[in-house]
Formats: structure tokens, sequence, C-alpha cells
């Protein structure tokens, strides 16, 4: 049984559909990556699973229960934490403050959490008391991550992680999400950086314009020649 299914579901925005039929599946422990271009709803697609958003038609499934339309609150309390595009981490907080609001679902193990969130991403912990508006992107983003990881997730859902960041700082993130991944958290990622998304993913799915295209395991869908054209450069 797969940890995540989305089977076969449609989202609209008011009465604009931007995704049809849309199905996928995430097991226990694996990355999956979510790979397109902007625009063609990959956010949409997290958001249908984060809560954010309601499907009209079709389920999706965490654990095997329905949670499609559940509040937010409720799907982070089952287990699944989502890192946003964009960030948004409160800029005029501390470092310290931004992580433990990850925690409000359950604060008895913050403490403990937040020692495995330093381990991943030591500068944290050296800049724990400055407010988060004196970090550098690519540590707002490894913020927002951590936050994430603050509710102890068993599925983490990650939007566009290295989005706006310059090389040397989007092979830190990848990094991150490998050594999130090797230590037990199963994660959904969204990229429209598709080398480094099928560099650590186990499998993937391709998604244009509101439908799933391809789907495959990562060297499978590296060496399609779809994907070179369309994302690679080739």
């Amino acid at each position: 049984m797969a940890l995540l299914e989305v089977d076969s579901i449609d989202v609209s925005y008011g009465n604009v559909q931007v995704l049809w039929d849309v199905s996928l599946s995430v097991d226990r422990g694996e990355t999956v990556a979510l790979l397109g271009a902007n625009g063609a709803g990959k956010t949409t697609t997290l958001k249908s699973i984060c809560g954010d958003l309601t499907p009209t038609a079709g389920e999706v499934r965490y654990k095997d229960e329905n949670i499609g339309g559940m509040p937010f609150e409720e799907v982070v309390e089952k287990g699944i934490a989502h890192v946003p595009e964009g960030r948004e981490i409160f800029t005029e907080s501390s470092i310290r403050e931004n992580l433990e609001l990850g925690a409000y679902v359950d604060r008895s193990g913050m403490e403990d959490q937040l020692a495995e969130v330093y381990k991943i991403f030591p500068r944290l912990e050296e800049r724990a008391d400055q407010r988060a508006e004196t970090l550098s992107g690519g540590e707002q983003q490894m913020l927002a991550i951590g936050r994430g990881l603050m509710s102890d997730p068993d599925l983490l859902l990650l939007d566009e992680a290295s989005l706006g960041l310059a090389p040397v700082l989007v092979d830190d993130v990848f990094e991150a999400i490998e050594r999130i991944n090797k230590q037990g958290t199963t994660v959904l990622l969204v990229e429209q950086d598709i080398y480094n998304a099928l560099r650590v993913a186990d499998r993937g799915y391709v998604i244009q314009t509101g439908e799933m295209t391809l789907s495959g395991t990562a060297e499978e869908l590296a060496a399609d020649e779809r994907v070179k054209e369309s994302y690679l450069g080739a």
C-alpha cells in the first residue's frame, strides 16, 4: 500500500479547471519528483494534497484514508508537512522562533526535533538568535525546510525548493533533501530543476498543462528523449 495516493483528481479555481484526472503515488521511504514547467499544475497538485484546495473529483488517500478536502491543520496532524514555494518565513522573528512555529501540532518533542533540524542545517543553529531577514536566500530556504521538519512528518511536500538560488546553494539544498530522505522522511518534490530533481529522486512524474504525461524511474525519465528535449536542453 502506498503512503500517498492521488487518484484521478480534478481541481478548479472557481470556474476554471486546472487539473484533469491527475494520479500519482508515493511509497514510504521514497523521494518522488513532480516535474514540469511553470504553470503546469505542480503547485496546485501539492495544494490539493495538503488541504489548501479541495478536488472536485477523485481522491487523495494518505495511509489509505481519504484526506481530500480535509483542513490543512488536520492534514499536518496526520503527518504531512508542506514547504510552500516562496519560503513564507517570518523575517522579523528569530530563526529559532520560526522553527518553533513549525512544532505547533505537538510541542512535547520540540527540543528533540529542533536538535535534529540543527544536525541537518548547522548554520541555523549557529545563527539561531538572529532575525530571519539576516539570512541569505539559500539559508532562508533551509529555514523553511527546517520549519516543515519541526512537525516530524512522515511525508514532506517541497515546492520549488531551489527556485531563485545560486548554483552552489542549489547543491546544498539538494544535498539536504537527500539527507532528510535517508533519515526516514518520505519526500514529494515539486521542481523546475529537472536535472537535480532526478538526481535525488527514485521516481518521477511529468505534468503538462494540468495533465500527467509521463512517469517512470528517475533513470528512465532522464533518458527519455521528450524530457531531454523539453527540460534538459538536449
